[in-house]
């Protein structure tokens, strides 16, 4: 299976509310996760979090998806063109 290397842009609007859920779906997917960083917002209860994939378009879509369904939960995710498991070409 080809993996590209992307990213996932997470916003959780209610820390209280989203944060455990969040959690256990990015533990689920600790496999495809090459680098995590989390932000808390200074002002309000707002957090972001931004991940570093290694993964297939359906997998980010299953990841994506279920953070996408927990309430107060924003996600935007992109794949590089290029599969991370291509040969270079010979010169």
């Amino acid at each position: 299976m080809d993996t590209r290397l992307g990213f996932v842009g997470i916003i959780i609007e209610n820390r209280t509310q989203s944060a455990t859920g969040v959690n256990r779906i990015l533990s689920e997917h600790g496999n495809i996760i090459v680098a995590r960083t989390g932000i808390p917002h200074a002002k309000g209860n707002t957090n972001i979090i931004t991940l570093v994939v290694d993964t297939d378009t359906d997998t980010l879509g299953v990841l994506t998806g279920k953070l996408g369904a927990l309430p107060g939960v924003s996600v935007k995710s992109a794949l590089a063109k290029l599969s991370t498991h291509h040969e270079e070409p010979h010169t």
